[in-house]
């Protein structure tokens, strides 16, 4: 019996390709050039600091991970940290919308992507267009639940870096040094202005922490796992960065920064690689809306409407039919009313407050897990210093930023009232519950 157990269980190097395989997704091709717009030749640097806390916060949701093991993720987290309370439960609706939110940005990423390879370019009509019709599509595949499109993330995990490992060396070939001189550079509070976008890139770390009932000892496991893929990954997106900067100047890069990766291709690979890299961009896009349209609807919808989790959950097997829809939906407004760079600022910005909070929260267990105090305390005034550069400067840019994103606090605190007077609903520790189930069976 425990041999088959172990047969089906993460091993490091599985959980690591797990973790690669999230992070390196769609951040990279959206990010690149919206950072690089900000930090110019110096986002190399912003993507390392970005690192740092992409490590830290990996370091603290490990240690959460092995203490409180359960699929829910960074919502049972929250609700260990908080109690089963109002705030925990707005806290899991506002993580859900947040998946939402980088889902929108995912999919005006793909739809600026698909718009290159028209005669016309890219216009907001093309892009809206190829976004949403790329949303439906994955939309009635999970609704038909076709288990080919889940097989085949592996063999695009390998593709998209295989392609973005030959363009990175192949580019590293041809940079102009002249591209990194300083005196071109921005100032340094630019590479801090930038790190929300460059943490984004970053943000699939967290997924490997969902497989820790499936890992073979994850107390050894999961930490190793989470240090490995985070720092093989930085590895890539410096090496990305460099072949990006040394091939096209800031003002090219500006003007092209919602596929700035793909044109970076054409010095060295001419048109051909444009097109290349843009259908690779096309690829890791589709495969992060498939996957995180399944966490969204299968894990953050139901944790955030019912409370817990199914008892006969199991990964690929339970399926939300209610919760696909209305997440397709609800994102539709965002991919009309809302440019790429808008929406990823929101989504960074969405994403760092919730990392800040849950290591906050791990203040409180911090007993329990037996962390060690001054990494989680940096987690916290990392996730939060980054977040507050990011909307600092992001107000300058965009009307109302700080707004948009108070607004997403209010709506997701007025949904869980709703959802506590209509359903009477309340949000449940799954570890507890799970634990109590098997002592009353």
């Amino acid at each position: 019996m425990d041999h088959k157990i172990d047969k089906k269980a993460f091993g490091l190097w599985s959980a690591v390709f797990l973790g690669i395989g999230s992070m390196v997704g769609a951040g990279i091709f959206i990010v690149i050039g919206q950072a690089g717009a900000i930090a110019g030749n110096l986002v190399t640097l912003s993507f390392f600091i970005a690192a740092i806390i992409a490590l830290l916060c990996g370091y603290s949701l490990s240690k959460l991970a092995i203490t409180y093991p359960s699929r829910g993720g960074i919502i049972e987290y929250l609700v260990q940290s908080y109690g089963e309370g109002f705030f925990s439960g707005s806290l899991g609706v506002l993580f859900y919308m947040a998946q939402l939110i980088a889902l929108a940005a995912v999919a005006k990423s793909f739809g600026t992507y698909a718009a290159t390879y028209m005669s016309a370019g890219v216009t907001p009509f093309y892009t809206n267009i190829f976004a949403l019709a790329i949303v439906a599509v994955f939309v009635i595949i999970n609704l038909v639940g076709a288990a080919m499109v889940a097989r085949a993330e592996s063999l695009i995990v390998i593709i998209k870096l295989i392609a973005l490992v030959a363009f990175t060396t192949a580019a590293l070939l041809y940079i102009k040094p002249e591209n990194f001189s300083l005196a071109d550079a921005p100032s340094g509070l630019h590479v801090l202005y930038a790190l929300g976008l460059t943490f984004f890139a970053f943000q699939g770390f967290s997924v490997i922490t969902n497989s820790v009932e499936d890992m073979q000892d994850p107390s050894k496991t999961m930490l190793k796992a989470m240090i490995l893929s985070i720092s093989l990954v930085t590895l890539l997106y410096i090496g990305v960065s460099v072949a990006v900067f040394g091939n096209l100047s800031l003002s090219e890069i500006i003007k092209s920064k919602d596929f700035a990766l793909a044109t970076a291709a054409q010095p060295v690979f001419g048109a051909l690689g444009f097109k290349i890299i843009a259908a690779t961009a096309l690829l890791a896009t589709a495969s992060a809306i498939n996957a995180t349209l399944y966490a969204v609807t299968q894990i953050s919808y139901t944790l955030a409407k019912e409370g817990n989790l199914p008892e006969a959950y199991e990964r690929h097997i339970f399926h939300n039919s209610e919760g696909l829809v209305i997440s397709a939906l609800l994102i539709v407004p965002l991919i009309l009313f809302l440019d790429l760079g808008a929406i990823a600022s929101i989504a960074s910005v969405t994403v760092l407050l919730i990392q800040g909070l849950t290591h906050t929260g791990h203040l409180f267990k911090i007993k329990e897990t037996q962390a060690n105090l001054p990494l989680v305390l940096l987690a916290i005034v990392g996730t939060f210093s980054a977040a507050g550069f990011a909307i600092y400067y992001t107000s300058s840019k965009i009307p109302h930023f700080g707004l948009f994103i108070v607004l997403t606090f209010v709506v997701a605190f007025a949904i869980e009232v709703l959802l506590r007077l209509i359903k009477n609903r309340n949000i449940e520790r799954q570890y507890i519950s799970k634990l109590i189930h098997q002592k009353e069976n």
